[in-house]
């Protein structure tokens, strides 16, 4: 049983990405479907926020580091990091890439063909 639910997410999309996140859904405070769709929500956030930044060069790290811890304690690292490449654009990945590094939630040897924004880079150290 487990190595077919395992084949199921092998690649993730819009077909099954949401019982993924229920699959690895760990929020022992959770009383309803609406909490957790509140938690889905915070990679739209994310997007939006990574979006705003490359059209106005404005970024808002806080909420961004915030909503990635939420998503990382709810749905585990490992799951969290698979959810997050499926969710952020290919164009965006340069943008997350430093939060995940500054975070830790990123191996070293994972991604390293992806370059980091160096402006994200400069703010995250300054934290």
């Amino acid at each position: 049983m487990y190595n077919i639910m395992m084949k199921i997410f092998d690649t993730l999309n819009r077909k099954n990405f949401e019982l993924y996140a229920a699959h690895n859904y760990n929020n022992p405070e959770c009383i309803d479907i609406d909490e957790f769709k509140e938690d889905l929500a915070r990679f739209k956030y994310v997007k939006r926020l990574l979006r705003r930044y490359e059209l106005t060069e404005e970024l808002q790290e806080r909420l961004v580091l915030n909503h990635l811890i939420v998503l990382y304690n709810v749905f585990g690292i490992e799951a969290a990091n698979k959810m997050i490449w499926y969710k952020i654009e290919p164009e965006h990945w340069t943008y997350i890439k430093p939060f995940l590094l500054f975070l830790n939630y990123l191996p070293i040897d994972e991604k390293i063909e992806i370059p980091l924004d160096p402006c994200i880079v400069d703010i995250l150290r300054k934290i």
